[in-house]
Order: structure tokens, then sequence, then C-alpha cells
């Protein structure tokens, strides 16, 4: 007979309480049960006492073999009775599929925008040295043109 040390739900509608209880693996939730080891109030304030726990019935249900649920491990590891191995889910604080696809997409969207603005940052530059350049031989080019008619006119004489 596989044992389990799980809750079994007691209290009215919207108070509950809880039983921790060793039963059968296959009895339902609060059905028959063969032994309580404690209780939790979960409507008692964290700092007062709210889980009780038989740590001798306890240790010797586990040596028989009863598998406690998850919640009552968190109990047992914190009296110290049983040690809880930490779990780790690396994608609980990652955001939805379709979120993800939104960020991936805004961010090639702030690529695409970086690179625009680059590019035509780029060409005003390359614009503004082309004017430049031209404003240069405009002036120059006046210098040149009558250094060029001297040198005609001597030429010609």
């Amino acid at each position: 007979m596989p044992l389990k040390m799980r809750l079994a739900r007691a209290g009215s509608k919207k108070r509950p309480y809880y039983h921790i209880v060793v039963a059968d693996a296959r009895s339902p939730r609060d059905g028959r049960f063969v032994e309580t080891l404690g209780s939790w109030n979960p409507m008692l304030p964290k700092d007062a006492a709210r889980v009780t726990l038989k740590d001798d019935r306890i240790k010797y249900w586990l040596g028989e073999g009863a598998q406690p649920t998850d919640r009552v491990l968190r109990f047992l590891d914190q009296a110290g009775i049983a040690n809880r191995p930490e779990r780790k889910n690396e994608k609980k604080g990652l955001p939805g599929k379709k979120a993800q696809e939104r960020v991936a997409e805004r961010e090639q969207k702030e690529v695409d925008a970086r690179e625009k603005a680059e590019a035509e940052a780029a060409a005003a530059a390359e614009a503004a040295a082309e004017a430049a350049a031209a404003a240069e031989a405009a002036k120059n080019a006046p210098a040149e043109e009558e250094a060029a008619a001297a040198e005609e006119e001597p030429k010609a004489e």
C-alpha cells in the first residue's frame, strides 16, 4: 500500500484549515486516512504558529516509506525533519511566447530605425562634404580664372 503524507482540508467555506495526514495514495483528498500528523492553518499570520507537527510520528512514517507531497515537504524542511531539494524553473520568470515575439519585433524595428538614421546621417555628411567641396571649388574658381586669364594675356602680345 503506497502511503502519502498530504493535506486534508477541513474548516468551513472560505476559512481553510488543513490536517497533515498519512493516507493511502489511492484514497481521496478528504477521505480515509491512517493517522493525523499535524495541522496547518493558513488563516493565521505568518509569524504565528501556523504549522503544528508531531515530529516522532512523522519520522516513523518516513521510515515506513510514506512520501510527502511538495507542500508537506516544505513544512518538514522548515522544521528540519526532511530535506527538500531546491527546484529551479528557469522559464518561470520569462514572458509568454507572444510577448517574446512582440519584444523581438520591437527590437528589430529599433535596429532598422537606427540603421536608417545612420544611413541618413552618412548621406547628409556626404552631401555636406560635397557642398563644402563645391563651395571651395567655387571660391578657388575665380582665382584660377584670373590666373589663367593673366597667363593668356602675355601670350597674346
